[in-house]
């Protein structure tokens, strides 16, 4: 754990006007799809995107362990390879289901990708592995911060040159008890209905804090004067932007 004055220096500041969860998604672009993140892009903000490991060992970008919900078919990413999921799934909006290296090659660091490192069947280890390995290709470790809910996974990037968060669940008896290895990380990504518990407000003193999901204004006005940030969906980006711009701008 860094605190905050040396953390802001180890990532770029457009974290801090507002991650969009999952890319800048809508009606229109699919969630964890290129054109969501085009989409980020486009309007520069920093986007939060999760990661799971292929049969093949390459990979895929997307929420949930099974295709189904973005795709309309079933299938588990672990136990396809990225050609199966390449061949035979689409994203809602006509999109592949892109693989990391997809989306570096979108991107090319030009606003910070949030990742989250989502192990499934006791892959942690691996996950991490070709993670690493994928983000030898980037050039300024401010583009990159990554996050997870799984300690083990986080724990090879201790060191790194990338920014590290844990995640921390609002009622999950597992997630909760990670809470207390908050020290081991950089910073903490939070639950926003932990947001105003003593021990998240002691520790947003000297540490950075992001929440998630803030998905109306009303959820921005509220949380604004106890965070650092926000991952942010289904709200008016420029709404986000202004108000954390606004709020560093006080202090």
């Amino acid at each position: 754990m860094i605190k905050k004055e040396l953390f802001l220096e180890k990532i770029s500041p457009l974290i801090c006007n507002g991650i969009a969860h999952r890319g800048l998604h809508n009606e229109e672009f699919t969630e964890n799809g290129l054109k969501a993140f085009e989409n980020a892009v486009n309007n520069n903000f920093a986007f939060e995107l999760d990661i799971h490991l292929a049969r093949d060992n390459k990979l895929i970008v997307c929420h949930d362990r099974n295709l189904k919900r973005t795709t309309g078919k079933e299938g588990i990413i672990e136990q396809l390879t990225s050609d199966q999921i390449r061949q035979e799934y689409r994203l809602h909006d006509g999109g592949v289901v892109p693989t990391f290296e997809e989306v570096l090659d979108l991107v090319q660091e030009r606003v910070p990708i949030v990742t989250e490192l989502k192990p499934e069947f006791k892959n942690h280890k691996a996950l991490a592995k070709y993670t690493e390995e994928t983000l030898r290709r980037i050039k300024d470790p401010k583009s990159i911060m990554l996050i997870s809910f799984d300690p083990r996974a986080l724990m090879p990037f201790r060191h790194s040159r990338f920014a590290t968060s844990i995640l921390v669940s609002d009622g999950d008896k597992k997630s909760a008890k990670v809470f207390y290895l908050k020290k081991l990380f950089d910073s903490g990504d939070f639950d926003k209905n932990m947001t105003m518990e003593d021990r998240v407000r002691k520790y947003q003193k000297d540490n950075f804090l992001n929440i998630w999901t803030v998905n109306s204004k009303e959820d921005v006005d509220a949380y604004l004067d106890f965070v650092d940030t926000f991952t942010f969906e289904k709200v008016d980006p420029e709404y986000v932007r202004e108000k954390l711009k606004t709020k560093y701008n006080k202090e």
